[in-house]
């Protein structure tokens, strides 16, 4: 357990990663967001990666898949 018991999904640590937003594609997203307030991405890149990775569906997460007490 990552401390998530209780949310419907601490079945897997790809889910809790995804609900923290501590995975790849979350950290991605909010790189893209700090380079679109700066005006360094194109408008809409963002929203791109939203809707590309899923990233309001914590079931949807890829990241840290399971093995050991890691």
């Amino acid at each position: 357990s990552l401390g998530a018991d209780g949310f419907g999904f601490s079945d897997t640590r790809q889910a809790a990663r995804r609900y923290f937003k501590n995975d790849t594609h979350s950290i991605v997203a909010k790189t893209l967001q700090l380079l679109a307030a700066k005006g360094e991405v194109e408008e809409g890149a963002l929203e791109k990666a939203i809707e590309k990775y899923r990233l309001l569906d914590v079931n949807a997460g890829t990241t840290g898949g399971a093995g050991g007490d890691a």
